[in-house]
């Protein structure tokens, strides 16, 4: 004898929210399919502007930093180019790290983007891969704040050694501080 529901329950079974299983779309380009494939976590975003070369965007989970960088210098991207951080203040992750890399092999750039929480601001070093970034590092930490784990030398590099905070985040106060300049000129 079958199993009889009522029409409540019916509603109920229907209601249910069936998740759909969507196929990842891998990059066109063949270098950066190579590096998504092993990384499932990391989506590629491509930006065609009017004038100039193809943008490459990788958005990268913090915990595969390191393991990607390592496939990115593998893959042809021997080129360290700079490291930036950028605070979105009322957004989660509060924080992106930026990193430009570029392939002298294969004349192609590729930008990494790293969200960093805003009550965690820490992030694996990848001073072990591109020695390069040792500095530009340093330079995240000492004016926004984000700590890289495994970092060599991680000391202030722009303001002096007693400066408190980071002045390159959104909610660090506004302040001044008078300057006198050598021969200036006073007002009578």
């Amino acid at each position: 004898m079958a199993e009889e529901t009522t029409p409540q329950e019916e509603s109920q079974e229907t209601d249910e929210i069936v998740e759909e299983t969507v196929a990842r779309v891998l990059p066109d380009d063949p270098i950066l399919a190579g590096l998504a494939e092993p990384f499932p976590s990391v989506v590629f975003t491509s930006f065609q502007p009017l004038a100039g070369p193809r943008q490459d965007t990788a958005t990268v989970p913090r915990e595969e930093l390191l393991p990607f960088a390592e496939a990115m210098k593998d893959a042809g991207f021997e080129t360290f180019v700079d490291v930036c951080s950028v605070d979105h203040l009322n957004r989660d992750p509060r924080f992106d790290v930026v990193i430009n890399l570029l392939s002298m092999e294969h004349t192609q750039r590729l930008i990494v983007k790293v969200g960093v929480p805003g009550d965690d601001p820490t992030l694996p070093s990848i001073t072990g891969v591109y020695a390069g970034a040792n500095f530009y590092e340093r330079e995240v930490w000492d004016l926004m704040g984000i700590a890289f784990e495994g970092h060599p030398d991680l000391t202030r590099i722009v303001l002096p050694d007693e400066w408190v905070g980071h002045p390159l985040r959104k909610d660090y106060e506004v302040g001044s501080v008078p300057v006198q300049f050598k021969g200036s000129h006073k007002s009578s």
